[in-house]
């Protein structure tokens, strides 16, 4: 039986033999799934939304605004939550019976936190893929300048 170090391509390499001289001719790919899917065991679908904190059974601690200054309320939930940390070291000393209330309210806040950094998340990819795209056209425009000015510099290019 004769082994080999890599494994041939898979057959379907064959459909794009013409790609070169008709592009078109490629095959159209599969169509998005547009339903519930079956991954390790669990239920998902294509809708990626992020459940709000009452649908998971936690309190939300800032309001519900649709025009929510994030960064007013994140920085809130951050002074609350450096106030319930101090507030822990002195119910740990004076009175621990209340730890378990203290720990909890952290809890609350940690999860109201994760929550908004979440909610920012479909902005931050926004933003960051206009960045790539418009770094990504200016470095390669200034590649090109510079490899047109080599050519030119070295006499290979008649402007």
């Amino acid at each position: 039986m004769a082994t080999t170090t890599y494994p041939p391509p898979p057959p379907y390499y064959k459909l794009y033999k013409d790609y070169e001289q008709d592009p078109s001719s490629a095959p159209k790919p599969p169509p998005p799934i547009q339903v519930t899917y079956l991954l390790y065991g669990s239920s998902y679908t294509t809708d990626d939304v992020l459940p709000s904190l009452e649908d998971e059974g936690v309190r939300q601690l800032y309001p519900k605004d649709p025009n929510l200054d994030f960064k007013k309320e994140l920085r809130s939930l951050n002074r609350d939550l450096q106030l319930h940390i101090l507030e822990i070291a002195d119910v740990l000393i004076e009175r621990p019976s209340q730890y378990a209330r203290r720990v909890e309210d952290i809890s609350l806040i940690f999860q109201n936190l994760q929550h908004l950094l979440n909610s920012l998340r479909p902005h931050q990819v926004h933003f960051l893929l206009i960045e790539k795209v418009t770094k990504f056209d200016f470095e390669s425009l200034c590649r090109a300048l510079r490899q047109s000015s080599d050519l030119e510099k070295a006499g290979n290019l008649r402007v």
